[in-house]
């Protein structure tokens, strides 16, 4: 009976050993030594990043409990984990990990680490001791632009003062990472899914997972085309040229869906309506706004401000990528929509303005389409609208 217990003990002993060491191995592998010498190097890195263990991470999420599963995508799963302190938090997990990529993912984690936006969603720190990595952000707890906008987790819509503010906080965001961040960084996955919202409705840009950074010496980086079809800027596609400008056509594909209600890209629609950012430009072009804007907006909509905006939308979603605005020049134009429309200076990044507070827009464009079916309030103009096909 003592030699079955004493070899009982023995096999415990020896598959924690394996345990330790299999993840000592994986720390190793996964850049944890050269984590820890950049984050001693870094004071505000060390303030701001964490070095997660395994195990903290698995208690968080019931061992990674399917009831804990918060959302899904292309790069990984993401679980809702509690900390000991009661603290909730966002821990993505990802599907793979390219070995050669161990130095990028260190320097993206310290960079990220770094980034001091109020809309962004905050990385607390990563854990390096699974075959994966996993990232840790802070938690927010209302759910993504998409579900609010398309699958409706409320009765009520969305107000179009409120998703003006939600673009005026997201453009933001890609302004700040763009032209204000240590070294500059192209997001590369703006969409809807990837923009989160508190319980006050104020926008959290999230996953970074496809992010590049942009060597300060470089305008574009040859890469693998990575990216979210009906958000896709089609240069980028074409050439496999990733510049900021390809953030900018996302971005006009999500204030189009902020506008219109609709899907990027919906198979179930028409042919001629199954790509949102064509179907948008077609319907401008024909003056036919009024029949695709979002029909739950009712009359709460300022027409001039709909109209700068899907102006806005157009000039971003140009095939040519030198030919759209800047994310700086879009952040400051949605900023001063948003002053005129809550009545006040929208307490926004000021990061994104522009020095002097003049709004870059480009006059040649300002009223380049006319609007002749906007002359009346859209809660008129929405029973004549064609229904959504």
């Amino acid at each position: 009976m003592g030699l079955l217990i004493s070899c009982s003990w023995f096999y415990i002993g020896f598959k924690r050993w394996k345990l330790i060491k299999l993840r000592e191995y994986f720390f190793r592998q996964n850049g944890g030594l050269m984590f820890e010498q950049q984050l001693s190097i870094r004071d505000d890195a060390a303030q701001t990043a964490k070095l997660f263990t395994a195990e903290e991470l698995r208690k968080a999420t019931n061992n990674y409990s399917d009831d804990r599963i918060v959302g899904k995508g292309g790069f990984g799963t993401v679980y809702k984990g509690i900390l000991p302190t009661g603290a909730a938090v966002a821990i993505k997990k990802s599907k793979i990990v390219d070995k050669t990529q161990n130095k990028q993912f260190i320097n993206e984690v310290i960079v990220l680490s770094q980034i001091n936006h109020r809309n962004t969603v905050k990385l607390l720190g990563c854990c390096l001791e699974e075959e994966v990595p996993l990232l840790v952000y802070e938690f927010v707890s209302n759910g993504t632009l998409f579900d609010h906008i398309h699958k409706r987790k409320s009765q009520r819509s969305i107000p179009w003062k409120i998703r003006l503010k939600i673009a005026s906080e997201t453009a933001g965001v890609l302004s700040y990472l763009h032209s204000s961040a240590t070294i500059p960084i192209i997001h590369r996955d703006v969409k809807s899914t990837n923009i989160l919202l508190d319980e006050n409705f104020t926008a959290k840009v999230s996953d970074f997972g496809a992010s590049k950074l942009v060597p300060l010496d470089q305008v574009d980086l040859n890469t693998i085309v990575q990216g979210t079809l009906g958000y896709l800027d089609p240069e980028y596609l074409q050439t496999s040229q990733l510049t900021e400008k390809s953030d900018v056509y996302s971005f006009g594909v999500v204030l189009v869906e902020l506008m219109t209600g609709k899907a990027p890209l919906s198979f179930s629609r028409s042919e001629e309506e199954r790509n949102l950012s064509m179907h948008f430009l077609i319907a401008l072009k024909q003056n036919r706004l009024g029949e695709i804007v979002d029909r739950s907006l009712g009359g709460d909509v300022d027409v001039e401000q709909l109209k700068e905006v899907a102006n806005l939308a157009k000039r971003c979603l140009r095939v040519k990528g030198e030919e759209r605005p800047t994310m700086k020049e879009v952040a400051a134009e949605l900023e001063g929509l948003c002053q005129m429309a809550f009545g006040h200076p929208w307490n926004v990044d000021k990061s994104s303005s522009v020095e002097g507070g003049e709004l870059l827009v480009n006059e040649e464009d300002k009223n380049e389409v006319p609007f002749d079916s906007l002359l009346f309030p859209i809660n008129q103009m929405i029973p004549n609208a064609r229904s959504a096909r």
